[in-house]
């Protein structure tokens, strides 16, 4: 046998592998930014906004890389393997497809699924004069239209994008930090994508009045080739460990509004030996004490 596992000579070398090995609870989600062999401006634009948007879960690769995804995946695969990453965006430009970006998202390292997207138009972050939201704010994610829920495409599109720009699963959320706003609207076969800023302003009240102030980037996209899994594989990759799905328990039910009902077992209670307030109104009377006292006695016969 021929074992291609070599064990780690350092200890650094032991957490790089133990950090790669499955979990019950994953990582927050990597994304590699790759720039295609004849990417234009626009396209290395929008890769950086996208870097910007998405940092410190992401890794942007400057150079310039001849492939094909619909094509070719191996590349893909390597880059995925090499950085650690489970989704990707890819950015290139030519006559037949101008300004395009391809998303998609891995699966044990191979390409589950990906989207093209043509971008119409893009406006960029450093256009936007006003304030932006620090690195690393989880965004609140808003998707318009009924498209999303009708289109199969289209509903796939919507969990990549989830996926995609959801960031880090936190267990609890204050106020001020919901402060950044990712906008994605279907309308007339278009996708559009908006980033606004959420500032919190006096009302005169306990409940801030909220408006929303435009950050960039934003991007006018329409849909053009898409490679979808089967749906055996894609509910193979949503597959759950058993150490993480809910035990049942016994004598517990809910209703439709989420009310928890439980069911408890006693033994039969002896209620003439409860005790209870003591009252003058409650207290026995002479006559009905001696009557329970001559019922408890047992019966003497005459001879005794």
């Amino acid at each position: 046998l021929i074992y291609c596992y070599r064990k780690p000579k350092t200890k650094r070398a032991k957490r790089f592998l133990e950090k790669r090995e499955p979990k019950l609870k994953e990582n927050t989600k990597n994304a590699m930014l790759i720039k295609g062999g004849n990417a234009n401006l626009t396209v290395t634009e929008v890769l950086k906004d996208i870097y910007a948007v998405k940092k410190p879960f992401a890794v942007l690769y400057k150079k310039k890389n001849i492939t094909r995804p619909f094509e070719d995946q191996t590349s893909l695969e390597f880059f995925s393997k090499k950085s650690d990453c489970s989704l990707f965006l890819f950015g290139s430009h030519n006559k037949k497809r101008p300004n395009n970006l391809i998303i998609g998202r891995m699966f044990d390292y191979h390409v589950l699924d990906m989207i093209e997207l043509g971008v119409e138009k893009f406006v960029s972050l450093k256009d936007v004069k006003n304030s932006k939201c620090p690195e690393g704010t989880k965004p609140m994610l808003i998707f318009a239209g009924d498209t999303f829920d009708v289109n199969e495409e289209y509903r796939r599109l919507k969990s990549l994008l989830i996926d995609f720009f959801r960031g880090p699963s936190v267990p609890s959320i204050r106020l001020a930090g919901l402060e950044y706003v990712l906008h994605f609207t279907a309308l007339d076969g278009k996708i559009y994508m908006r980033s606004y800023k959420v500032l919190l302003k006096k009302s005169g009240c306990k409940i801030p009045r909220i408006e929303l102030e435009e950050m960039g980037p934003s991007l006018d996209l329409v849909m053009r080739r898409t490679h979808l899994a089967s749906d055996d594989l894609y509910k193979l990759s949503l597959k759950q460990p058993k150490a993480l799905k809910p035990k049942k328990k016994k004598n517990i039910s809910h209703d439709v509004f989420g009310t928890t009902y439980g069911r408890i077992h006693m033994q039969k209670q002896d209620l003439s030996k409860l005790q209870t307030r003591k009252m003058k109104g409650l207290k026995k009377r002479p006559a009905e004490k001696s009557a329970e006292d001559d019922g408890a006695r047992p019966k003497r016969s005459k001879s005794d």
